[in-house]
């Protein structure tokens, strides 16, 4: 079944045809992708969505493609991925974003990424997610904390993918766990309620 997950604004669903020539732009744009190597060619940027499509269809969930609600633009992805490489804090799980320029500055990353936690923690039944990028992102890292993340600053690490010397070879790790989520989640409700 391809599960639809929705918030007030936006829509997370599985990829199609037409969000490929949006997310080569987005993956072109060197402000979107400065806190990466590089800017991804379009042949990169099919591969990434076939590597998504591919991890779904094997662990049950990934980097859902990402819609506003009222338009049905393509604005990004947000979601989760088992991280691929080796560092202290793996085997894990991940929470990341893209979203193009036009979405930034809507509060659409964390909106998103906190119904991709739902579902890890609710739907997935993780213990806990993580989420990293280079130490001169703040932007993400801002978005890590409106989600309830906790920066682990004893987990920084450097990313074994990014060459030596690179200046995003660096990176902070944040964490939630399900306990958190949960508890949180319940205060919330208690808090609203009254």
């Amino acid at each position: 079944m391809r599960r639809i997950l929705r918030t007030d604004r936006l829509v997370l669903r599985r990829w199609e045809a037409g969000d490929r020539e949006p997310f080569a732009a987005l993956n072109a744009d060197p402000e979107v992708m400065a806190h990466f190597p590089a800017p991804l060619t379009r042949a990169e940027s099919d591969a990434m969505v076939d590597g998504i499509e591919a991890r779904f269809e094997g662990e049950g969930f990934g980097f859902w493609a990402l819609e506003t609600a009222d338009t049905n633009r393509f604005i990004g992805f947000t979601g989760l991925a088992v991280v691929r490489f080796d560092a202290p804090f793996t085997p894990a799980v991940e929470i990341g974003w893209r979203l193009a320029r036009s979405a930034w500055g809507h509060g659409y990353a964390a909106e998103a990424a906190r119904r991709a936690l739902r579902f890890a923690f609710d739907d997935a039944r993780l213990d806990e997610v993580v989420s990293f990028t280079s130490t001169a992102n703040l932007r993400s890292q801002a978005v890590m904390e409106r989600i309830g993340m906790v920066r682990d600053a004893a987990g920084d690490f450097d990313h074994p993918l990014v060459d030596d010397g690179h200046r995003l070879k660096r990176h902070v790790l944040w964490r939630i766990t399900a306990a958190a989520w949960h508890g949180d989640h319940r205060r919330t409700a208690r808090m609203e309620s009254r």
